[in-house]
């Protein structure tokens, strides 16, 4: 007894496992957008229009360059202590800082970093579109999964009619109460019934294999979602009036935001280009300095091998003689450089100002470009007057759609009562031998196709009713 209890444990164990590692919807549309690529792109167009924006802050910010040189001229040079060309190798440093900022540029700063602030918001409404698309696009991968394991259960449950037809059959042949032709058509009904479920089976995994593959998941084997408690919803869509759900679309749906996003950053892009026509103003400032390595003269001494010589200074003027007199000889005394940081100090020197440049004539390229951002913002408005309509024509169509899938849903269920009391009443003459079996086949049939119908329009309408729904704003996260 303790035996049957622990396996009836370690049973439930498995089965309660094997749930838990089914997918449901919500988790599939959460784990599709974390893992989408295309998302992922998305996500970074969005990282690349924050880098954008700031850059169009550090537009406001002066630029700072620090700039550092250091030269060897080998060769023929002048030496600069002697003023003799001789074939030296002579050193410099130098060293610099700059500093500019753009004081008035035509605004074009201020409308480059309002446009950055757009295309920001642009491309997460891009994103949240994106997101929103694959939760539609798993809603009808996993709704296809449903609808063919639904198939699959009504042809199982066909089939196993079948074969309690056909031992009741094989009996009424037996006695001789029904001709061995019907015992046949129920044999080759059989047959086509396992063809059936062949297929059935393959339509449910490849089914699994494409919602996995939008999940870019590589485990197809173990893949499964849960496929049990999905009804029709209650849903108050349908009482509401498809001018209500366009306007609520409108003011939902990413299409139109990102519509109207574009044709603000289009009028950005003429402000900007038309800044082209306005002078720019800019401030400047800038340090330098210098340093040598050659040596100096520092000052003068007699020379010690000739202190001193005649020159004449004069003549008599009576006489024409020359006045001689003694100059002292002199020679430069020559030192080395002085210290580096020393020479920074003493040769460094500053330049400051403003630059200002007055646009006149550059080969039409800014009155092109101007008429070029027009066009574009003709272009935007209409792809927000498109979108527009856009919106209008596909929730009218989406609502005509989900009205249409539940009439149809509802007479499918009436066809099914009609078929399953009609198949009924062919059982029961064919079980009492006031029906052959072809006839009996073809209520079968006919039947089995009722179910379908049922099955079909049922997720059919499931799906329709969650695309109206979107676009009213409500996210697919569940199908109940």
């Amino acid at each position: 007894m303790k035996k049957v209890f622990l396996l009836l444990v370690v049973l439930l164990a498995v089965k309660i496992q094997a749930q838990e590692n089914k997918w449901t919807l919500r988790a599939c549309v959460d784990y599709a957008i974390e893992n989408n690529i295309t998302v992922k792109q998305s996500e970074l167009d969005l990282k690349a229009s924050e880098l954008n924006k700031k850059d169009a802050i550090g537009n406001y910010l002066p630029s700072v360059n620090a700039s550092g040189n250091h030269s060897w001229n080998v060769g023929l040079n002048q030496n600069i202590t002697t003023g003799i060309y001789q074939n030296i190798t002579t050193q410099y440093s130098s060293l610099g800082l700059n500093t500019n900022i753009d004081i008035y540029g035509g605004l074009r700063n201020l409308y480059q970093l309002n446009r950055a602030r757009l295309d920001v918001l642009a491309s997460q409404y891009k994103l949240d579109d994106m997101k929103d698309n694959i939760a539609l696009m798993v809603a009808n991968s996993f709704l296809q999964i449903l609808f063919n394991k639904e198939q699959y259960k009504v042809l199982l449950n066909q089939y196993e009619i079948s074969k309690e037809d056909l031992n009741r059959t094989n009996e009424l042949v037996e006695v001789g109460s029904l001709p061995k032709g019907d015992l046949l058509e129920i044999q080759a009904t059989i047959a086509s019934q396992e063809q059936q479920i062949v297929n059935a089976e393959n339509a449910i995994l490849i089914a699994k294999i494409q919602l996995a593959q939008i999940l870019l998941i590589k485990d197809y084997t173990t893949f499964d979602i849960v496929d049990t408690g999905y009804e029709v919803p209650n849903t108050f869509i349908l009482d509401e009036s498809p001018e209500t759900i366009i306007n609520k679309a409108k003011e939902a749906r990413y299409d139109i935001k990102i519509a109207e996003n574009n044709a603000e950053m289009a009028e950005y892009d003429l402000k900007m280009a038309r800044s082209a026509y306005q002078p720019t103003l800019r401030g400047f400032l800038g340090y330098n300095t210098r340093a040598s390595y050659s040596d100096q003269i520092t000052g003068t001494e007699l020379d010690p091998d000739n202190p001193t010589s005649t020159v004449q200074i004069g003549e008599v003027q009576s006489s024409g003689e020359p006045v001689i007199a003694q100059k002292e000889n002199r020679i430069p005394v020559i030192s080395g450089p002085d210290p580096l940081f020393d020479q920074f100090s003493v040769n460094d020197g500053y330049n400051y100002g403003f630059s200002l440049s007055i646009p006149i004539f550059n080969g039409f390229s800014v009155r092109n470009n101007v008429k070029r951002n027009k066009l574009n913002v003709d272009r935007s408005k209409y792809q927000l007057e498109q979108a527009n309509l856009d919106i209008e024509t596909n929730v009218y169509q989406a609502y005509n759609d989900a009205k249409g899938a539940l009439k149809a849903y509802e007479a499918a269920q009436k066809t099914l009562l009609a078929r399953k009391e009609a198949f009924d009443y062919s059982k029961e003459r064919y079980n009492v031998g006031l029906l052959n079996a072809f006839d009996y086949n073809q209520s079968q049939s006919r039947f089995e196709l009722a179910e379908s119908e049922v099955v079909r329009t049922k997720y059919d309408y499931i799906f329709k009713l969650k695309v109206l729904e979107f676009y009213f704003g409500i996210p697919i996260t569940d199908i109940n």
